[in-house]
């Protein structure tokens, strides 16, 4: 990490130095502000996180809860999610404390007692290496506190306003804070008192019964599979020598999700409770924990588990739901104006917990909506830019029900649908590109250029998130992953991957790009970043050179990839990179990784353009610096 550039940091760096609003913050919430998250949970907490990057942008969240979630429900955390914690800061840390998935153990009916239950195979957690990020399980507790660490230590220095439940809202798109939301005080001294906050955003982030949807008329559309299940986390003894391993068993009495959970004791156990009739009306939600053990018993006998302590458990239908649309605009008149609310999470879409999904792709919503509202309000894009997060994400969350129902059908032994005969280990390896997190891949839009030119980089699909791999940084010798460098600051990342010439050729492809970039009125840069910024205020350019790193000459590269930054205009010389030279490390434990092979890169050179929420937006050649020019154009306010 960077820092020392304001100024001596003798303290920990991951604290900012309070700006704007964070500087004598008061802890009560204003009558009118920029953004209002209504709902701490994944999706908020991480949209206020994003927005506490931006000391000017007036941001609060609220919950109707008093304090503290002490425990969440969710606990499966995705490499994908992971990736997101990178660049939020907070991975290393999360992953120590997490239990991390490394194999699903599948157990079956044994064929000579059908009574019982045998090892039938198991299966490596991410066999195609889809990722370098782990797949965990952590208390969805534990994932809001890191996020609210972030926001406190952020310049804003922002914190959940606790005790305010939101009634409801009207939009005047007239005023200046046009969302007009009621709220109600649910704890403290505040308790019982209604008042009303103007924002000019709104993100409702308050969970499946969502106040927020309902009041700007969205409508869940779906259907519940009449499948029940009972869940519990408990401390218990057994036998059973999968105890500690995440295992799916399917018997002759009903099936079981099994999933250990951090700290080397707790578990989860997802057990069948069967199909339930269409009138039920949740009468099987009256199923006491007693029965639910009883069940899961028999459904893993010869073996038993012995239950000392419940921390938490449920009873719940299988539902899978997503809104019609995610903004306020009725689907008829999308497009004919910009959106002022927002829903994200469980507010848009619902489902089961067996792909461990939920959390997951609650945070993609808010990461995706962020940086674009940021942008809106720092006078850097149109406000028409927030169109496309509803064209964005409802698709997203749509592949994410249809994937679930197929997968919990799966695991509930009920699926009759095409290639029903594909055993059961089978679909989840070959869905891991999915449940980890990286199925998404956005079409061509405004946000994604064409890929006219995906064939110079095979390995960085247009669309889809950017897969990290190994450099070298010239100034210190150290190997680092590229993408890891990536921060969830509402920058975007312009990867520049140099063709086959020497860094000392002022003539080649690489160095004219870097002069159009810093010297033409068309360049991105002196185009888009508002006066008195630093030159990489929006776009973190980065140089990926084919040679060694020790072959490079740091005064021969483009100063363009060496920008002056803060106060005292001190060079960064941190974006300049060399290749992973083979064997250069002897005895070190060392990849031996060419990211031009590795990601298929043409030898005379591409630029990857990177979004701020990590997905890849275009791919074009070095001799065509024009051609991003006009991509941002469409995006961005001219700065003058």
């Amino acid at each position: 990490m960077q820092f020392h550039h304001y100024g001596y940091v003798s303290e920990n760096p991951r604290v900012k130095a309070p700006e704007g609003l964070g500087v004598d913050r008061s802890p009560e919430l204003p009558d009118e502000l920029d953004v209002l998250v209504i709902g701490a949970g994944p999706a908020g907490m991480l949209m206020a996180a994003q927005m506490s990057v931006f000391p000017e942008i007036r941001t609060a969240v609220i919950d109707r809860r008093a304090g503290r979630l002490p425990l969440g429900h969710a606990d499966g955390i995705q490499a994908r999610s992971v990736e997101t914690f990178q660049a939020f800061g907070f991975a290393p840390e999360i992953t120590a404390e997490a239990y991390r998935i490394t194999e699903t153990a599948f157990w079956k009916q044994d064929p000579k007692n059908p009574d019982h239950i045998v090892l039938d195979n198991v299966t490596e957690d991410d066999p195609h290496r889809i990722s370098e990020f782990p797949h965990l399980i952590v208390n969805q507790a534990r994932v809001l506190d890191y996020f609210r660490e972030f926001a406190y230590n952020s310049p804003s220095r922002l914190v959940p306003n606790w005790g305010w439940d939101f009634v409801d809202l009207e939009v005047n798109y007239d005023d200046e804070y046009p969302v007009k939301c009621r709220l109600v005080g649910t704890a403290g001294e505040q308790e019982g008192v209604e008042r009303v906050v103007s924002a000019k955003y709104v993100l409702g982030a308050d969970g499946a019964h969502s106040r927020v949807r309902k009041s700007i008329g969205a409508q869940h559309l779906g259907k519940v599979q009449y499948q029940a299940w009972g869940v519990m986390d408990v401390l218990a003894d057994s036998d059973f020598p999968d105890i500690r391993r995440k295992s799916i068993i399917q018997s002759k009495h009903g099936s079981i999700l099994h999933i250990p959970r951090e700290g080397g004791y707790l578990f989860r156990s997802y057990v069948d409770l069967g199909l339930i009739d269409e009138d039920d009306n949740h009468e099987i939600r009256k199923t006491p924990i007693e029965e639910i053990i009883r069940r899961m018993n028999e459904i893993i006998s010869p073996y038993s588990i012995d239950v000392k302590n419940v921390a938490w458990w449920s009873v719940y239908e299988v539902g899978h739901r997503v809104t019609d649309r995610f903004d306020e605009i009725p689907v008829e008149e999308a497009g004919t104006r910009d959106p002022h609310v927002f829903i994200s999470g469980d507010a848009c879409h619902t489902h089961s917990a067996k792909a461990g999904q939920g959390m997951n792709v609650s945070m993609q919503d808010a990461f995706n909506l962020g940086w674009k509202v940021a942008h809106v309000l720092r006078g850097l894009a149109p406000a028409s830019i927030l169109r496309t997060y509803t064209e964005e994400r409802q698709v997203i969350a749509q592949n994410l029900i249809d994937f679930d129902s197929e997968w919990s059908a799966r695991v509930a032994g009920t699926y009759k649908g095409p290639g029903a005969d594909i055993p059961i280990e089978e679909f989840y390896v070959e869905g891991g590109e999915f449940s980890n997190g990286f199925r998404t891949e956005y079409p061509p839009a405004l946000l994604v250029g064409e890929p006219t030119y995906q064939d110079l980089a095979k390995g960085f699909p247009m669309g889809k998130r950017f897969k990290s791999s190994e450099v070298v940084r010239r100034s210190d010798a150290n190997p680092v992953h590229l993408g890891h460098l990536h921060e969830a600051d509402g920058r975007w990342r312009i990867y520049v991957f140099a063709d086959s010439a020497k860094c000392s050729d002022h003539d080649s492809k690489v160095a004219q790009w870097a002069k159009w970039m810093d010297e033409s009125a068309d360049s991105p840069v002196n185009k888009f970043t508002p006066e008195g910024k630093d030159r990489d205020f929006l776009f973190d350019i980065k140089v990926i050179y084919q040679q060694d790193h020790r072959e490079i000459n740091p005064n021969d590269v483009p100063k363009i990839f060496k920008p002056d930054t803060g106060p005292f205009q001190l060079e960064n010389k941190e974006k300049v990179f060399g290749k992973l030279p083979k064997g250069l490390w002897t005895g070190f434990d060392m990849p031996d990784t060419d990211i031009w092979e590795e990601r298929e890169l043409s030898e005379d050179g591409v630029v990857v353009v990177v979004r701020p929420d990590m997905y890849v937006a275009h791919i074009l050649p070095l001799d065509k610096p024009e051609e991003l020019g006009e991509f941002f154009s469409k995006i961005y306010i001219e700065q003058k």
